[in-house]
């Protein structure tokens, strides 16, 4: 019987309708995912003076649905491994929109927080499983970019909860910002239907009829003879699921990825829940401090494709570390006096170097680990790197209540740039000298 080898047909797919689908999909998952996650930092204000919240209370309260990223990513990247990555994020979207909507219905500070640690739940196991996903059906030369682009709807979400909190919180209140999450929940029959299985997942399970329907679709020009037997290109890890991430040489450069996630989430979420704040108590209006956040995330767009584009015609390692050099840089220079213009271009390029890297961090640890233990390596990495996303809401806080210059506030900020830019050097530079050693040992074995 003729072996049909599954990663050589995507690999060299061309780009087709399914793949258009596929990204489309998981780009609108991620614009309600994105939402989700920015309205803390639109309500911010609101909710502080509603409830009297000290800037270390409210910190601590924003930090609620990132401490429930944590669990989720772990907990449902393992999941998805086990039942499949649509079921998976399936389960996450349902969770997350449902909680959110539940949220408005807080009326004290406590039953605000179950609300977001549920929704952080959900939110936490989507974002790992639709990078797997699109990461495995992505032909190779296009993979940092399609990820990329359809990670690129994290920050839609975003600079759509920025617009609608311009709109909606001066006429309906910042109750109105959760009950608008009860629209995408109309999507769920959508994703449901049209959503592809993993075909590593569908392999797996011996489900090879539905496996080959879907490969004809990505290669509608590949010949798939009914009596070709589907493989898969690699060896399935043995033992514990965590502990493969730390096997044939992957152990310190599992570590450096999951650095740079901690570096990068704090930054992402230090600045997302407190920079209209700040702004605002640097004196600019409501308005004015959520338009920052708006470009924020338009930078945070337009850095994921860039770099997703470069890192597909350089090294995604070496393109992320340029920047983190550049987050360092243009964070700390934020707490200066500056023309509005010159204001509106650092926060577009903070934008670009922290959310945009943060997307382009998923697509190096999908590419980095193997097909079965891809999800599970995504969701360590991200949930590890959740304690960043923990710290920075935190660390915020506590800078608003000792009252430090606004300098000294975006500086602290900006310290974990360089650290995960010094990371992602360790990891080009290690896995550069694996490269070299494997590529001396097939020259000697020849």
């Amino acid at each position: 019987m003729s072996k049909i080898d599954v990663h050589d047909i995507i690999d060299n797919a061309g780009f087709t309708r399914f793949h258009w689908m596929v990204m489309a999909l998981c780009a609108l998952l991620l614009i309600f995912d994105g939402y989700d996650l920015f309205i803390y930092g639109v309500v911010l204000p609101a909710i502080m003076q509603e409830w009297g919240l000290t800037p270390l209370e409210a910190g601590a309260l924003g930090s609620y649905a990132l401490f429930g990223m944590m669990f989720g990513a772990l907990a449902f990247g393992t999941l998805a491994d086990r039942i499949g990555r649509k079921k998976g994020i399936a389960i996450c979207f349902a969770l997350f929109s449902t909680a959110t909507i539940v949220n408005g219905f807080a009326s004290n500070p406590t039953e605000f927080g179950i609300c977001r640690f549920l929704a952080g739940l959900g939110c936490g196991g989507l974002m790992p499983n639709a990078v797997a996903l699109m990461n495995e059906y992505a032909p190779k030369r296009l993979r940092s970019t399609l990820v990329a682009v359809m990670f690129s709807g994290y920050s839609l979400g975003g600079m759509l909860a920025a617009g609608v909190g311009i709109y909606m919180l001066p006429r309906f209140g910042w109750e109105s910002m959760f009950f608008a999450a009860g629209v995408p929940l109309l999507l769920l029959p959508l994703i449901l239907w049209k959503l592809p299985e993993s075909v590593g997942f569908l392999v797996r399970q011996g489900r090879h009829a539905q496996a080959r329907a879907i490969l004809q679709r990505i290669a509608p020009d590949v010949s798939l003879a009914n009596g070709g037997e589907l493989v898969m290109s690699e060896n399935k890890g043995h033992g514990v699921a965590v502990f493969e991430l730390f096997r044939e040489g992957r152990a310190l450069r599992t570590l450096c990825l999951w650095l740079a996630f901690f570096c990068c989430l704090l930054m992402v979420y230090a600045l997302s829940s407190w920079l209209p704040k700040l702004m605002a108590s640097a004196g600019y209006s409501l308005g004015s401090s959520l338009s920052f956040l708006l470009a924020l995330n338009f930078g945070g767009m337009a850095g994921a494709i860039l770099g997703g584009w470069l890192g597909d015609r350089f090294n995604l390692s070496k393109v992320m570390v340029a920047f983190f050099v550049a987050a360092a840089v243009s964070i700390s220079l934020l707490g200066f006096k500056s023309a509005p213009a010159l204001l509106y271009l650092l926060i577009f390029i903070a934008g670009a170097t922290t959310i945009g890297t943060q997307i382009l961090l998923y697509a190096a640890a999908a590419q980095f680990y193997g097909l079965s233990i891809r999800s599970t390596g995504l969701g360590w990495a991200s949930g590890i790197g959740r304690n960043g996303a923990i710290v920075g809401p935190l660390l915020g806080g506590a800078l608003m209540g000792i009252n430090l210059p606004l300098q000294l506030n975006f500086m602290a900020f900006a310290v974990p740039g360089a650290v995960a830019a010094l990371a992602m050097t360790l990891f080009a530079i290690s896995s550069q000298r694996r490269r070299n050693a494997a590529l001396g040992t097939a020259v000697a074995a020849s």
